[in-house]
C-alpha cells in the first residue's frame, strides 16, 4: 500500500514537472563538447513554429546573454548549428549541469523564445594528482595497519567521466584503502601491512594509478617514495579526521574558523606539536586562511564570496619536534553560506518606440530581463512598474517579463512616459535595482482642426480696395507634425449668377480672407460663406466655420429728386403749383418727393428753402424732413405774381451729397384761382395723354413692387390676426408686465432698409427680408415675458382698433416705396431673430414740442437698418438707463410722438396707457394752448402738423 502511494506521488511530480516546462516555452537541445564547427544541433525554426522563408524579413535574431557566439542559426533553412571551439570545463568549471541559454527574438510581431542547449561532457580530460612524486616518511617502529594519507586525483570532467578508481602498484608492505563519505569525497590511505626494517630496506618505490570510468578510459599516475625512519615512534592524534565549519560569507577577516587540537603521546620535543596546511596547498586555501603553527587556529585572511566558492577543504598536519617526526593528519570542511549582498540586476532590450496612440492593448514594447547573484530567497527576484499608468509586466519565463500595453494612450493628453521598472530580491534586508524606460507615444491624426466658435461676424465698408483683407480665420489642431499642419479652402457655391470665389479668397496657409472686388451696398449686404480647415494627415480631417460678412454702407449715391404728374417724366423739371392769396397760413402748396440709394444715416434726407437774393422774409417755407412747402404768413400784392423756389435736398452722410429742386409758385386772386382750377383738370387730362407712355415706363415697376409688397403684408397681417384669434381662451387677463425685446448682434433700434434687400445666405438663395435690429437689451425673453406678452396681444386682438387716418408718412421714408415696405406702415416692430413680434397701434399726428427731446440717427447705423436715437429734452432731464426704454420718442419723417409707460413689475399697469400715441399728445398740447399764448412759429408747426393730417 505504501509503494502504492510512493509510485503515485511520483507520477504526479513528473507529469507537473512535464506540464511546467511544456508551458515554459523553452525548447532544449543538448550536444556534446568539442563538437567541431557545423555541427547539428536542432532544427530551431521548425521546433518553434515558424516559417522558414518569414525568417530573413521577421529578423530572426539569436542573442546569447554573456557568452560567446559557440552557436548560430542559418536564417536559410532554419537550423542551429555549432560555431565555435565548446569546452565544457572553461564554460560550466565544476558544475553538474552546463548548458547556453539563448533568446530567439523575431519582430512583426515582436516575440521572444527562449532555447536552452544542454553541454554534454565527453571524457576529455585525464586524471591529475597533485604532484608527480609523492614523498613519506615512515618510522620503523610504526606498527602494521597504520595509516598514511594520500592525496587523491581529480578530473576536470563531470558525472561517470570524473568518477575514479585507483590501484596500487604490489609490494608486500603496503595496501591502499579507498574510502567515500557523504559528501561525495574521497580520501585515499596507504596501509602498513607488516612492519618495516630501515636496515633491510631503507626507500620503498611505489605508484599510484587513478582511472576514470569515462569511454574511452584514461587515467593518471603519481609515484610514492617510502622512506623508512628510525626513532620517534607515536605520532600526533587529531580528535576527529573531519571537522566541519560553517561561515557567513564576507565575513571579516582574523575571523577564527576553528581551533585544531592534537595530542602525542611522546615527551620532550617529541610531544612538542606544530600545526600547518598539508602540501600541496591550493591556492583558493593559502590566499583566504591561515593556521597558527603553535596554536592550531584557522582563521580567515581573505574574502568569503559564496558566489565564488561555496565550498573549501583544507588538509591539516600536526608534526613533532622528534628525531624522527611523526605527523597527524585531518581534513577541514568550511561551507560557506550565503548573505544578500548582491543587488538585482536589470537589462532592457528590444524596446519597439515610440509607440502609436492607437496600438490595441497586449503591443509587446519592451523585453527586461533581471538576474541576483545570490541564491535562495536572496536570489529570487520580483519586478514592479512605477508610475501607475496603461502599462504593465507580463512575466514570460523565470527572470524574464515583457513590458506590454495594457490601456488607451492619447498623445495629446501625454506624450511621453517615464516608467521606472523596480527589481527586488527575497532577502533580508531586500536590495533592488531600477531601470528607466523612456516611452515616446507616437502621433496619429485623430483629431480634427477645430476654430474657436461656430460662426464669425465680419464688418466691411463697400468700396473696399480691391485684393483687401478682411479677416483672418484661425482653426487648432492638438496633433503634431504633419497631423497638425492646417490649411484652409473655401467651400465653393454660387451667390446670385456668380461663383463665391468671384468676391472672396483665403490664404490656405495663414488663413486670411481677402476681398477679391470692390463690394456694393446696394447691390450685397450680406455675403455668407464657409471656410474649411483641413490638416495634412492620413486620412484628412477637418471642419467649417461659417463667415457672415455684412456691407456697410457709405454716403455714395446722392439724393434723387423724384418726377412728379405735372413733370416731363424723363428727368426732372420745374414743379408748376398755384395757390390763392387767400389761403391761410400753413397752407400747403406742394410737395417735394425724393429718395436716397443709401440706407441708414446716409439716406435720411432734409429739405432747406434756398433764401432768394434781394428778398426778405419769404412767404413760403419747406418741412424739414417732409419735403412739404407750405405759406408762412398772409400772402400780400408785394409778393409779386410769380415765385420762383429753390429747394436744397441733402442727406446726412459724411460728407453730405444733395440734389436741388425748382418750384414755381403763382400767385392768383380769388376768382382767378377758381377759374385756373377748373382749367387745371383738362389741361392736366391733356398732358396726361401726351405723357402717359412715359409715366408707364418710368414708374410701371415702381408699381408692381407696392402692390406685390402691399398684398404680402396684408396676406401675413391678416393671417397672424387668424391665428391670434383662434388661439385659445386663457381665462382672465390681468395686468401684464413690460415687454422686453431682445437684442441682436447689430444691437441697436433699426428701422427697415427703404428699398429691397438682397441678404445672400449660405445655401445660395435670394431672400427679400425685412430685417430689423433690437436694442442691446436682454438676450431673450423668459417664459413667462412670452406668455405675459401673449396675453397682451390676446387682449388687444379681442378689440381691434380701425387704422388712423392722421398717419403720415415723411417725404424721405415715402419716396423709397417702390421696393420696401416701411416699418411705420406694417406696424410691426420686430425684435431680431427669435425674437416676439408686437403689434403696434396706429400712430396717430402730433406735433413735436421740443420738451420732447430730440431725435438723431446714430453714426455708423448698422447694416440694413436706419437707427435712431433718442435724447431726453429739457423738460425730461432724466436719462434712460441700461436696458431701459425711453419715456417718449418721435418717429422721423412723421408728426407723432410715442410716449412709453415703464411701471415695476409688480405695479398694476394700465394697458390702454402702456403705450401712447398721437391723440393723447395731443390732447395734452391742447390743454397746454387753453393755459397760454404760444408764438407764431409754434402756431405754423401746429397748421402744418393739421395740413399733413389732411393730407
Amino acid at each position: 500500500m505504501e509503494g502504492s502511494q510512493r509510485a503515485q506521488h511520483l507520477l504526479f511530480s513528473l507529469l507537473l514537472f512535464t506540464l511546467w516546462e511544456v508551458g515554459s516555452g523553452q525548447v532544449h537541445y543538448s550536444v556534446p563538447e568539442e563538437a567541431k564547427h557545423g555541427t547539428f544541433v536542432g532544427r530551431i525554426a521548425q521546433d518553434l513554429g515558424l516559417e522558414v522563408a518569414e525568417l530573413v524579413s521577421r529578423l530572426f535574431r539569436v542573442v546569447s546573454k554573456g557568452r560567446a557566439d559557440y552557436l548560430e542559426v542559418n536564417v536559410q533553412n532554419g537550423i542551429l548549428f555549432v560555431n565555435s571551439r565548446i569546452d565544457r570545463e572553461e564554460l560550466c568549471g565544476r558544475s553538474v549541469g552546463c548548458s547556453i541559454h539563448l533568446e530567439v527574438i523575431v519582430d512583426k510581431p515582436l516575440q521572444v523564445f527562449h532555447v536552452e542547449v544542454e553541454i554534454q561532457d565527453i571524457n576529455d580530460n585525464p586524471p591529475m594528482f597533485p604532484e608527480n612524486k609523492k614523498e613519506i616518511n615512515i618510522a620503523e617502529s610504526r606498527p602494521p595497519d597504520a595509516r598514511f594519507p594520500l592525496d587523491g586525483a581529480a578530473d576536470a570532467d563531470v558525472g561517470e567521466n570524473a568518477a575514479l578508481t585507483y590501484r596500487l602498484s604490489p609490494n608486500e608492505y603496503f595496501a591502499l584503502d579507498v574510502q567515500s563519505d557523504s559528501e561525495q569525497t574521497t580520501s585515499l590511505s596507504l596501509i602498513l601491512k607488516k612492519s618495516l626494517d630501515r636496515e633491510e630496506t631503507q626507500k620503498h618505490h611505489l605508484l599510484l594509478i587513478a582511472t576514470d570510468r569515462g569511454k574511452p578510459e584514461l587515467t593518471g599516475s603519481v609515484e610514492v617514495l617510502i622512506k623508512v625512519l628510525d626513532v620517534n615512534d607515536n605520532a600526533p592524534q587529531f580528535d576527529q579526521s573531519v571537522y566541519k565549519v560553517r561561515m557567513i560569507e564576507n565575513a571579516a577577516n582574523g575571523t577564527l574558523v576553528i581551533q585544531l587540537n592534537a595530542s602525542d603521546a611522546d615527551d620532550g620535543t617529541n610531544g612538542h606539536i606544530l600545526y600547518s596546511f598539508r602540501s600541496p596547498v591550493p591556492p583558493e586555501v593559502r590566499g583566504t586562511f591561515h593556521i597558527g603553527s603553535e596554536t592550531g587556529e584557522i582563521r580567515v585572511k581573505g574574502q568569503l564570496d559564496f558566489e565564488k566558492n561555496n565550498m573549501y577543504e583544507i588538509r591539516v598536519e600536526a608534526i613533532d619536534k622528534g628525531n624522527l617526526p611523526m605527523a597527524g593528519h585531518c581534513t577541514v570542511l568550511v561551507e560557506i553560506l550565503d548573505a544578500n549582498d548582491n543587488s538585482p540586476e536589470v537589462f532592457v532590450t528590444s524596446l519597439s518606440l515610440p509607440v502609436q496612440e492607437d496600438s490595441p492593448p497586449g503591443t509587446v514594447i519592451a523585453l527586461i530581463s533581471v538576474s541576483d547573484r545570490d541564491s535562495g530567497a536572496n536570489g529570487q527576484v520580483t519586478c514592479s512598474l512605477s508610475p501607475p499608468g496603461p502599462f504593465m509586466l507580463v512575466s514570460t519565463f523565470r527572470n524574464y517579463y515583457s513590458l506590454v500595453l495594457e490601456g488607451p494612450v492619447d498623445r495629446e493628453r501625454v506624450p511621453a512616459y517615464e516608467l521606472v521598472v523596480t527589481a527586488r530580491d527575497g532577502g533580508t534586508p531586500a536590495l533592488w535595482a531600477t531601470a528607466s524606460v523612456s516611452v515616446d507615444i507616437g502621433d496619429v491624426n485623430d483629431n480634427a482642426p477645430t476654430f474657436e466658435q461656430p460662426v464669425y461676424t465680419v464688418f466691411v465698408k463697400e468700396n473696399n480696395p480691391p485684393g483687401c483683407h478682411i479677416f483672418t480665420v484661425s482653426a487648432l489642431d492638438p496633433d503634431a507634425h504633419e497631423n497638425a499642419l492646417v490649411s484652409y479652402s473655401l467651400v465653393q457655391r454660387r451667390v446670385g449668377e456668380r461663383q463665391l470665389s468671384s468676391y472672396v479668397s483665403v490664404h490656405s496657409e495663414s488663413g486670411k480672407v481677402y476681398a477679391l472686388q470692390p463690394l456694393d451696398h446696394e447691390e450685397l449686404e450680406l455675403l455668407q460663406f464657409q471656410v474649411s480647415a483641413r490638416d495634412a494627415g492620413f486620412p484628412p480631417l477637418g471642419s467649417n466655420v461659417s463667415l457672415q460678412v455684412f456691407v456697410l454702407d457709405e454716403n455714395d449715391n446722392a439724393p434723387e429728386v423724384l418726377p412728379t404728374l405735372a413733370g416731363s417724366g424723363i428727368g426732372w423739371s420745374p414743379v408748376t403749383a398755384l395757390v390763392s392769396r387767400s389761403v391761410a397760413p400753413g397752407h400747403v402748396v406742394t410737395k417735394i418727393r425724393a429718395m436716397d440709394a443709401d440706407s441708414g444715416y446716409n439716406a435720411w434726407l432734409s429739405y432747406e428753402l434756398l433764401p432768394e437774393a434781394g428778398i426778405g422774409r419769404s412767404p413760403f417755407r419747406v418741412g424739414l424732413y417732409t419735403g412739404e412747402i407750405c405759406t408762412t404768413r398772409v400772402l400780400e400784392e408785394s409778393d409779386g405774381p410769380l415765385k420762383i423756389l429753390l429747394v436744397l435736398v441733402k442727406d446726412h452722410g459724411e460728407p453730405a451729397l444733395s440734389a436741388t429742386a425748382t418750384v414755381s409758385v403763382s400767385l392768383l386772386e380769388s376768382g382767378q384761382a377758381l377759374k385756373a382750377l377748373s382749367e387745371v383738370p383738362g389741361a392736366v387730362a391733356d398732358t396726361g395723354i401726351k405723357k402717359e407712355a412715359a409715366l408707364v415706363d418710368v414708374n410701371v415697376y415702381l408699381i408692381i413692387a407696392i402692390c406685390s409688397v402691399s398684398s404680402l403684408l396684408v396676406l401675413s397681417l391678416l393671417l397672424y390676426v387668424a391665428l391670434r384669434c383662434s388661439a385659445p381662451p386663457r381665462g382672465e387677463y390681468g395686468p401684464g408686465k413690460p415687454t422686453l425685446v431682445c437684442s441682436n448682434e447689430a444691437g441697436s433700434w433699426s428701422y427697415s432698409r427703404q428699398r429691397r434687400q438682397r441678404v445672400y445666405s449660405a445655401e445660395g438663395t435670394v431672400k427679400n427680408d425685412l430685417m430689423t435690429f433690437s436694442p442691446n437689451l436682454p438676450p431673450c425673453l423668459s417664459q413667462s415675458h412670452s406668455g405675459e406678452q401673449q396675453e397682451y396681444g390676446a387682449e388687444h386682438l379681442g378689440k381691434p382698433k380701425q387704422p388712423n387716418p392722421d398717419w403720415r408718412y415723411s417725404a424721405s421714408l415715402r419716396a423709397g416705396m417702390h421696393s420696401s415696405v416701411h416699418l411705420e406702415e406694417a406696424g410691426i416692430l420686430r425684435a431680431g431673430p427669435g425674437g416676439p413680434d408686437q403689434q403696434w397701434p396706429t400712430v396717430s399726428s402730433a406735433t413735436p414740442e421740443p420738451e420732447a427731446g430730440e431725435v438723431s440717427p446714430p453714426v455708423g447705423a448698422g447694416v440694413n437698418s436706419n437707427s435712431w436715437t433718442f435724447k431726453y429734452g429739457p423738460g425730461n432731464p432724466k436719462q434712460p438707463g441700461p436696458g431701459e426704454l425711453p419715456d417718449k420718442f418721435i418717429i422721423p419723417g412723421s408728426p407723432a410722438i410715442i410716449s412709453i409707460r415703464q411701471e415695476p413689475p409688480n405695479s398694476q399697469i394700465d394697458k390702454s396707457d402702456f403705450i401712447t400715441f398721437g391723440k393723447k399728445e395731443e390732447t395734452k398740447k391742447k390743454k397746454k394752448k387753453k393755459k397760454g399764448n404760444k408764438t407764431q412759429e409754434k402756431k405754423e408747426k401746429g397748421n402744418s402738423t393739421t395740413d399733413n393730417s389732411d393730407q
